[in-house]
């Protein structure tokens, strides 16, 4: 099990991705087009930064989120923001500036400004659009990560099951007039980037092969229209492996995860693994202050949150479960009964002053890192299901986690 802190970040610079060797219509037909436009254009990236290590007991904290914010800025103001990092950043004169490529050498270059640290920096995941993603990890894996996005109907629905079976399971989804959604798909493959043009699989041939699918499930009932569907349950477990299937024929696909809506997904891994999340809220007030620590240690350490009047979040909360697909229903575990489960824990800290109403953090201070460790204590006991990840947004900028794999 790992507890993992991250932090996100923005920059804004420009590119173009181009191989030296190759003719112009060779580059765009492997790079889309990443390789037009003689001068390069623009993304707005946004980088998440993960540190993994033991909680300190005094803080609270894997490390100072201040001091992170300060030295990943300094770096990436100095390096990247407002850069054409084909020209200004080196190595991406030599080195074509992919995702793949880009994130790993953030993590490179930020790894070096915290060894000093405790905490260790596990990964940097870089979103250049809100379709396209890569993660690079210490170990020196590489992540890229394709979405796709359809909308179709269907019924929740599982041919080895009676109609009233269906019913008893999937409740108003298993209606047989249907209904709909707008899916999302995120494709994760896994590889080493070629030295040559910078990526794990060429960009042209991902997109293709996922929007081939994408296209042909687009705007179709799903249950009556799609052929390979046919005889398998109608869930977003079976839809996600069926996918992955697919793809897998072409790409070195690692898993897919396919959201129903935003706060539902099923995702399927290499292997044979199914996970399962659901995302929900809670809304309380806290102050952070060790009773360890006098008035001003308080007070450097924790900046403005040591605000003796406190101070609240919204905490936005994933909780992803894995088990054992039911092949006759097509399900993981009830959606319903899940979701009963984590607003269920969830409801003893809405609308508290965790600090002041609560006994989780009566001795200890209320850190995200506090609160989800003591989170995942609680569904852990509570979860029918075997508790496979965890995520805590304290703000859109800070986000605690826990992993059973990294």
């Amino acid at each position: 099990m790992h507890l993992l802190l991250n932090k996100r970040f923005h920059f804004s610079s420009s590119h173009r991705l181009q191989t030296a060797g190759w003719s112009k219509e060779q580059n765009r037909q492997f790079f889309g087009d990443e390789a037009g436009g003689a001068h390069g254009h623009g993304h707005n990236f946004v980088a998440w930064f993960g540190f993994v290590g033991p909680v300190n007991e005094q803080s609270g904290m894997i490390a100072e989120l201040g001091t992170i914010k300060e030295k990943i800025n300094t770096l990436i103001e100095s390096r990247y923001d407002h850069k054409y990092l084909n020209v200004d950043t080196l190595p991406f004169h030599r080195v074509n500036p992919t995702p793949e490529n880009i994130s790993k050498q953030l993590l490179d270059e930020a790894s070096t400004l915290f060894t000093d640290f405790s905490a260790k920096l596990e990964r940097c995941h870089l979103l250049d659009s809100p379709d396209s993603a890569a993660t690079a990890f210490s170990n020196k894996t590489i992540l890229r990560h394709f979405t796709g996005r359809f909308s179709a109907a269907r019924t929740t629905y599982s041919p080895h099951l009676s109609d009233k079976e269906n019913q008893a399971i999937f409740g108003s989804a298993a209606s047989p007039h249907g209904h709909g959604h707008n899916y999302r798909a995120i494709v994760t493959v896994e590889g080493t980037p070629d030295a040559k043009h910078g990526l794990v699989v060429s960009e042209v041939e991902a997109w293709r092969a996922l929007n081939e699918i994408m296209e042909r499930w687009n705007h179709r009932n799903l249950n009556k229209e799609v052929t390979e569907l046919q005889n398998i349950p109608i869930t977003t477990e079976c839809l996600a492996r069926t996918i992955f299937h697919e793809l897998s024929e072409q790409m070195p696909v690692k898993k897919v995860r396919l959201y129903e809506k935003d706060d539902f997904f099923a995702e399927f891994h290499k292997g044979g693994r199914f996970t399962m999340g659901i995302k929900s809220f809670f809304y309380a007030a806290h102050r952070l202050n060790s009773a360890s620590l006098n008035k001003e240690q308080n007070g450097k350490l924790y900046g403005k949150c040591n605000n003796p009047e406190g101070h609240g979040h919204r905490y936005d909360v994933e909780c992803v479960i894995t088990g054992q697909l039911d092949e006759t229903s097509g399900a993981l575990q009830s959606l319903e009964e899940m979701q009963r489960e984590l607003d269920s824990a969830l409801s003893l800290w809405n609308y508290k002053h965790l600090d002041v109403e609560t006994k989780d953090f009566a001795e200890r201070p209320s850190t995200g890192e506090n609160i989800v460790q003591s989170l995942w204590d609680r569904l852990s006991d509570s979860m029918a299901a075997e508790l496979w990840g965890l995520r805590l947004w304290e703000t859109e900028n800070n986000l605690f986690e826990i992993q059973k794999e990294l």
